[in-house]
């Protein structure tokens, strides 16, 4: 099952790329720099995804003490700080030629900058879980709070005052065809890159839980 989903997944990549970079045509006013706001937002929606589903995983755990969902919000946790870190680059790659900075402290860019260092935080925390049953069900509450960050990101573009342009549903009129095309393909390429990512990553969680295994009943 992985090897098609790899395969599919580089595909997607690839034809990101085209589309990206040749297919979308130059934006009037960024000029080319523009063309990075396809894997900036791809890298948006990833790290949205897989904080939601640190979100929905870390109730279930409380709900059931199933360490399968334990290993999905700690290995969804992971891609979400790797794809916010991106978000945060792509960004500010972008922000330098159209913004003259690298950074401001737009609203928009503060609420994602909390989100990063929360998620670090989460992951830290687990990092220090170990086995121990209460101090998994604490990064679990822990997990649900930072998540209270992720709809502020997004809000915060529109209710608070800022230089953070609306993508969707702003002033502007959208995007053009072309450029949406390139959009959609590279949203659905970066989710089949965040299920390869997800399912490598709980696989190795898995194989860490069965050399454990093996050693206590090596000891025993």
């Amino acid at each position: 099952m992985m090897k098609p989903l790899v395969a599919l997944t580089l595909f997607g990549m690839i034809l990101s790329l085209y589309l990206a970079l040749i297919y979308a045509p130059t934006e009037a006013v960024m000029g080319h720099i523009q063309r990075i706001f396809y894997f900036h937002m791809g890298a948006v929606w990833v790290a949205t995804i897989a904080f939601t589903v640190v979100f929905i995983a870390s109730i279930q755990y409380l709900r059931k003490e199933s360490r399968f969902w334990d290993i999905l919000a700690l290995s969804s946790a992971e891609i979400g700080v790797l794809f916010t870190t991106l978000t945060i680059i792509t960004g500010s790659i972008w922000a330098k030629p159209i913004w003259g900075t690298w950074w401001t402290w737009d609203p928009q860019l503060t609420t994602t900058f909390i989100l990063w260092i929360l998620y670090i935080a989460y992951l830290m925390l687990r990092s220090a879980t170990g086995s121990n049953l209460k101090k998994a069900k604490f990064a679990a509450v822990f997990g649900i709070i930072a998540f209270i960050d992720l709809p502020l990101v997004y809000l915060s573009v529109r209710l608070m005052r800022g230089i953070s342009p609306v993508v969707f549903g702003g002033r502007g009129g959208g995007i053009a065809p072309q450029m949406m095309v390139a959009l959609v393909v590279c949203l659905i390429a970066f989710t089949l890159l965040y299920i390869v990512l997800l399912k490598g990553r709980m696989a190795i969680e898995g194989m860490k839980d069965e050399v454990a295994r093996l050693r206590v009943d090596e000891v025993e």
